[in-house]
């Protein structure tokens, strides 16, 4: 039609047929945003209460994450809530993850549970294996524990009862995870693993972690196990289709998990760290077998302690320095000591002297 020529009548008649059709489209198109804002806002909100729901102060909340700086939280896997377990319990995951923005990446560490330590708080001070520490003085002694064990600083801390591991990742979906090898697992009453890619259910989940005695790691290769369960369900959570499952994992999340980060903390973890949740390293603190009034215990060298304390404080961008505390003191008191044939290791009762 030439410039400035007025439409002839079938023209606009045929405009008229569109503008229809268009306003359908528009109107649906309107209706969609309208859902999906009311579908964000909700979501904002309702993530907004269960992360409220799960917060819990241990002290001074550190301000790293808003600081947009490397940044430490302890894990800790209760046993309560596991096979109808309702005492306060040890926390047999113990688990220091960092948290690297520049480099993009999450290390996470594991100790062994049955590691000597300093109980720090306990009245009269005590040297136990350190999962203890939560059961004598909560997660407040945990944390101040694994700080002095490895001379690192502790931000923030996370905890999840055992029970809870199963109810999540059914309302995940499962996990998949590949099994370094074929076994039977006598806390499930027999159910058979086999080596290779497997797609666990909750219950199946928690098994595959839980398992150490017919591991011939034994509770390293658990640890390792655990942190490979871990790494399954941040990989499945992540995902977009998940959102669709937010107010079940919600739930279940403010029932069974404790920690300090806030809402805010989350924010900011969305927005500036996220790329660092594709990248995720493992590494373990190594102990030697002893005998210490009776009981099996794991003692991490002093050459072992300083080696895990630097590579985490490298991931944190802090400089190295030398370990000196109550398990190195005691070490030194045992010099003959060198873990084969499951020693006995002696106990200095006035190691703070």
């Amino acid at each position: 039609m030439p410039e400035n020529e007025a439409p002839t009548r079938s023209e606009r008649n045929q405009i008229k047929k569109q503008h229809p059709i268009l306003k359908i489209v528009l109107l649906v198109v309107s209706i969609i945003v309208f859902l999906l804002c009311i579908f964000s806002y909700k979501l904002y909100t309702d993530l907004g209460d269960t992360i409220s729901g799960m917060h819990a102060t241990i002290g001074q909340e550190s301000q790293k994450i808003q600081q947009k700086k490397p940044f430490s939280v302890l894990l800790l896997g209760t046993d309560t809530g596991a096979d109808g377990r309702k005492y306060h319990g040890n926390s047999d995951t113990i688990i220091v993850a960092t948290v690297n923005p520049t480099k993009q990446r999450v290390k996470l560490v594991s100790i062994p549970r049955d590691t000597l330590a300093e109980l720090v708080g306990s009245q009269p001070q005590k040297m136990l294996k350190i999962n203890a520490a939560y059961n004598y003085g909560g997660t407040k002694m945990a944390a101040a524990s694994v700080r002095q064990l490895l001379n690192v600083p502790i931000d923030y801390y996370m905890t999840i009862n055992m029970g809870a591991l199963k109810t999540i990742v059914n309302d995940i979906g499962g996990v998949d995870v590949n099994i370094p090898f074929s076994f039977t697992s006598v806390w499930t009453g027999g159910q058979k693993f086999k080596k290779g890619e497997h797609h666990l259910n909750g219950s199946q989940a928690l098994a595959y972690s839980r398992m150490r005695h017919e591991d011939p790691r034994g509770d390293y290769g658990r640890q390792l196990r655990q942190q490979q369960v871990i790494q399954a369900i941040l990989k499945k959570a992540t995902r977009p289709q998940m959102l669709l499952q937010y107010q079940k994992v919600s739930r279940d999340l403010q029932k069974h998990v404790r920690t300090d980060l806030t809402f805010r903390d989350f924010k900011t973890l969305l927005f500036h760290y996220r790329h660092s949740a594709g990248n995720i390293k493992s590494d373990q603190l190594q102990g030697q077998d002893a005998w210490i009034d009776g009981g099996s215990y794991q003692i991490a060298t002093t050459k072992e302690l300083n080696r895990v304390s630097n590579n985490i404080r490298h991931e944190l961008g802090l400089a190295k320095q030398t370990v000196d505390n109550a398990e190195v003191y005691q070490n030194e008191n045992n010099p003959y000591f060198d873990g084969t044939n499951n020693q006995t290791f002696y106990i200095s009762r006035n190691f703070n002297d």
